[in-house]
């Protein structure tokens, strides 16, 4: 389907912007930058940006260890995404002059117990069904990698190829890049996406995604922790450690400026409060799995919210019915790690109004007609 009114005889050079992108997280600030490199004149359309999941996020860039049972679409789209990042960041932080805090030391995927390994290895097992690039390993092996890592973990695996980046530089860092290359922020807000003049418009607006466009978009509520090493240094392991501690999900993301994020709880809510009992889960398997955490200084707890989807899969494609607006969003747990793909295969979308093959899964279409939709005639 062409994206009306956005060709190569509408681009900077007319009155106007050609594309407003509604939402100025990540996925927003990409798709941002994406299009103005390519000649278009672009605004985003957020009263505050940043406010968003994308400061909230730990920043994992994970295909292996989030590819999940009966996700086939979605796990092809997260390591066609990652293959894009080494590239997007060095293109990125020389747009910008900005340390991203991308780093490729890999995951480890570890079991605290039995029944927790069991899990490992069942993951590990699909994951390597696929084809994806995850190796199984014993303690020993483990502990050769990170001796950081408590000694009565059982077991687990390590994917190589899961790497993380700091949302907190990455975001400042697109809006740089988009700004230099001639994107606008404009900071009122989008009651109705039939206010907007531009021919072509992009709702990035994470959980605010529903109220414009009527797509089932949902907040999906995570409390985080952040953490810091003591004495000013860097933490005492490398890699990011994810697993499961005596049956309780956890994530762990060492930062080289002594950061560490511990995360995440996933509910159904959208309230914002941080929990005791939330704090406690995360803190008792992330020092389970890593001993030293217990050492370090609790700086910082935070609950954000996800845009989730039915099927947990990001919408990305044109609007049924609004052929001039596109929608990218709904990426739940992956906005980090699918920026790069979704801002290329909308910016491309804009310019040539031809949809990339990798969008077709994840077509708004895909839902029933939208309803209670405010975007105006």
């Amino acid at each position: 389907m062409r994206v009306a009114g956005v060709s190569s005889a509408s681009r900077s050079g007319d009155r106007g912007p050609q594309v407003a992108v509604v939402g100025g997280g990540v996925v927003g600030w990409a798709i941002a930058w994406r299009c103005a490199v390519r000649g278009l004149s672009v605004t985003v359309h957020d009263p505050a940006p940043g406010s968003g999941a994308s400061t909230v996020a730990a920043g994992m860039l994970a295909p292996v260890a989030e590819a999940s049972f009966g996700e086939t679409a979605l796990t092809g789209l997260l390591v066609a995404s990652a293959a894009r990042w080494p590239a997007f960041a060095a293109e990125l932080t020389a747009a910008s002059g900005t340390d991203l805090g991308y780093r490729t030391e890999g995951t480890l995927i570890v079991g605290l117990t039995g029944d927790d390994l069991t899990e490992v290895r069942r993951l590990g097992a699909y994951q390597q069904g696929l084809g994806l690039p995850v190796t199984l390993l014993r303690p020993s092996g483990l502990r050769d990698r990170e001796p950081a890592l408590a000694p009565r973990v059982r077991g687990g695996a390590f994917a190589a190829g899961d790497h993380q980046v700091d949302p907190r530089r990455l975001l400042p860092a697109l809006r740089t890049a988009a700004e230099r290359a001639g994107a606008a922020l404009v900071t009122e807000p989008v009651g109705r996406l039939g206010d907007l003049t531009a021919p072509a418009v992009v709702v990035a607006a994470g959980c605010g995604t529903a109220a414009l466009t009527g797509l089932p978009v949902r907040p999906v509520k995570g409390q985080i922790l952040r953490l810091r090493a003591p004495g000013g240094g860097p933490p005492g392991f490398r890699h990011v450690v994810r697993g499961y501690a005596d049956g309780e999900p956890v994530y762990v993301v060492p930062r080289s400026d002594g950061e560490v994020v511990v995360g995440a709880t996933v509910e159904e809510r959208a309230d914002p409060t941080v929990t005791a009992g939330a704090v406690l889960r995360l803190l008792r398997a992330a020092v389970g799995l890593l001993p030293e955490l217990a050492e370090y200084d609790l700086v910082e707890t935070t609950a954000g919210f996800r845009p989730g989807t039915p099927d947990n899969a990001p919408v990305i494609g044109v609007l049924p019915g609004r052929p001039g607006v596109l929608v990218a969003a709904g990426h739940h747990r992956h906005g980090i790690v699918l920026a790069p793909v979704t801002a290329d295969l909308v910016a491309d979308l804009l310019v040539t109004g031809i949809p990339d093959a990798l969008l077709a899964p994840f077509a708004p279409d895909r839902f029933d007609p939208p309803v209670g939709s405010v975007t105006g005639p």
